[in-house]
């Protein structure tokens, strides 16, 4: 592989969202950020899950696999499918697929936040996806504390959050930089800062503290090529609270929340630049500190919509208002909404090469005509801005 790169699929009626991560090292780390393949065809033309499939690698026993799962929260849109297409369980377990079903997919190793833990109540359901992850992600991790010691493949886990004694050694604080994906150093290729879940605020009420949008992992990516640092801001649902809590922390450090690629915080929300209701208020305004920490792109930055298409009337999220909002940020040519490109009606995964000169567009691979959803071998790539 040339360069690495980073694919955003599109993405359902509800929105959702699924990001994969392939870096160009020895081992061609594959990383898998949220799940979110449904039933359907998107648009009657993209098979979400086919397109995945043909981007992954396949262990020595030709099982599909992803170094890595991390998952932002615990919404539907962003567990879809989770159950159906990957193996949640040890690899001791794994069933060959029949003739007419494809093979779960493997997960090396599984990331979340801390609340995994959190059981499920009258003011906080989960989804049978959201208990299957969950009931994964116990199996792992109590498979650490009882053996006390790093498991292999297929059982790992590590924990985004507040250490505890007991898992410390598999645990991420807040504000951390990992470089190390299923045991393996990747320093010189990928160094991620930790910005998001923030810390509980003073006086923050346990609503808003327990909110799944509020609990979204926000990562800052550096993927390096060459002496370039490609900036990706991956901030999955976090909301107008986290924006401002940010630009307080880090209007003097700005780099922290500098990007070449920004991910539109809740599929193009209108919530994660504004407090005011669209719908309520009169004259709803933009938070301008929110706005101030999601303005940090760097020269040539794309923002992308991993969202349905945007309309003028439509619900919220994705809103035009936002869209308005980021197109002050970067020009019309780099925002893409990802169900919108390259047309609403056959809509394509987004892909990004990561080079020496920031990340470049690929095109449009041409459909085969005996196999539909098989990927092309050459793409043709555009330049950074």
């Amino acid at each position: 592989m040339a360069t690495s790169t980073i694919t955003f699929f599109p993405v359902g009626e509800k929105n959702g969202g699924m990001i994969l991560l392939r870096l160009n090292d020895a081992n061609q780390t594959t990383i898998l950020i949220d799940s979110s393949i449904g039933e359907d065809l998107i648009a009657d033309h993209c098979d979400v899950a086919q397109e995945l499939y043909d981007r992954l690698p396949k262990d020595g026993s030709e099982r599909p696999y992803v170094d890595a799962f991390i998952l932002t929260h615990r919404h539907q849109d962003h567990l879809l499918g989770i159950q159906k297409y990957f193996h949640l369980d040890a690899l001791s377990e794994y069933v060959k697929p029949k003739e007419d079903e494809k093979p779960k997919i493997v997960i090396r190793e599984l990331w979340s936040t801390d609340i995994f833990w959190k059981p499920e109540s009258k003011n906080y359901i989960l989804c049978d996806d959201a208990k299957a992850f969950n009931k994964e992600m116990k199996r792992r991790v109590n498979l650490y504390i009882d053996k006390k010691q790093m498991q292999s493949e297929g059982d790992r886990a590590i924990i985004i959050g507040k250490q505890e004694d007991e898992t410390k050694d598999i645990t991420y604080d807040i504000n951390s930089i990992f470089s190390k994906i299923n045991e393996v150093e990747l320093s010189s290729k990928m160094s991620t800062l930790i910005l998001g879940p923030l810390e509980r605020q003073k006086n923050e009420e346990d609503d808003a503290f327990n909110d799944m949008n509020r609990q979204s992992i926000v990562f800052q990516m550096t993927i390096k090529e060459s002496d370039y640092d490609n900036k990706l801001l991956l901030p999955a649902d976090a909301e107008c609270f986290v924006w401002e809590s940010f630009w307080r922390l880090y209007k003097n450090d700005k780099d922290k929340l500098e990007y070449d690629l920004l991910s539109a915080p809740h599929h193009c929300s209108w919530h994660s630049l504004s407090y005011d209701s669209q719908s309520k208020d009169k004259n709803p305004q933009i938070n301008k500190d929110a706005f101030s920490a999601l303005s940090q792109c760097k020269e040539g930055a794309y923002i992308v919509s991993q969202s349905k298409a945007i309309k003028e009337n439509d619900a919220d999220p994705p809103s035009k208002a936002a869209k308005d909002e980021y197109l002050k940020i970067v020009c019309n040519e780099q925002f893409i909404c990802t169900n919108e490109y390259p047309s609403e009606k056959k809509p394509e995964p987004l892909e990004f090469n990561l080079t020496s000169g920031g990340p470049q567009k690929k095109g449009i691979k041409e459909k085969s005509k005996i196999a539909i959803a098989a990927l092309a071998s050459t793409k043709e790539a555009y330049p950074h801005g």
